[in-house]
């Protein structure tokens, strides 16, 4: 019982620092005409997925959407309430849920190598997000999807250089603390392959 308690109270844990990653990493914006600013949060959320995994990660992110829904000014500019959830930014912070389950998927398969973290980063936290997102604020400004979508590339680039730090900060992590990983980092005492 003790030991189910503290398994437990370690997972919350890890649910509540990456909650607190994702909000810290969004206080840096850079906004640009259309309604969707560049921020880093979305490398929070590319982090959570690729190191606390499938199970624990969109926890992370419901806790943080929770959070904003109540008011808190924890997404990217220091923007909070329900109208976020049906602005041009919504179908994005939706995406993220699913994003991270999928991150959490392809890179917790198996043994975690970068080229995994690193197709789970470019298919969860930028192809799922994309594909909840566009359409969403495609929508919400009355836009054709096509245009949106085109719009969108200019996200691309910034999006995959999270993508490589991604990898790069989890890989780190792993060699530093493998107790962030969870029971995966005292299952896997073998050193991160990085072919």
């Amino acid at each position: 019982m003790t030991q189910q308690r503290g398994d437990l109270g370690r997972e919350l844990a890890r649910v509540a620092i990456f909650a607190a990653l994702i909000v810290v990493l969004g206080m840096v914006t850079i906004p640009i005409p259309g309604g969707v600013p560049i921020t880093a949060q979305t490398l929070g959320v590319m982090l959570a997925g690729a190191v606390i995994g499938p199970r624990l990660a969109p926890l992370s992110v419901l806790l943080v959407l929770a959070l904003a829904a109540v008011g808190l000014p924890v997404l990217a500019g220091g923007r909070g309430g329900l109208g976020v959830f049906v602005g041009p930014t919504a179908g994005y912070l939706l995406g993220w849920v699913a994003g991270v389950v999928v991150i959490g998927l392809i890179a917790h398969r198996g043994r975690l190598t970068w080229w995994r973290i690193a197709l789970g980063t470019v298919i969860g936290g930028i192809l799922v997000v994309y594909l909840c997102g566009i359409p969403v604020t495609a929508w919400v400004l009355g836009l054709d999807l096509t245009p949106t979508a085109v719009a969108a590339l200019v996200f691309l680039p910034g999006d995959l250089f999270k993508a490589a730090a991604a990898v790069a900060l989890t890989l780190a992590l792993r060699r530093a603390y493998p107790r962030a990983f969870g029971s995966r980092g005292s299952v896997l005492s073998a050193p991160v392959r990085a072919v």
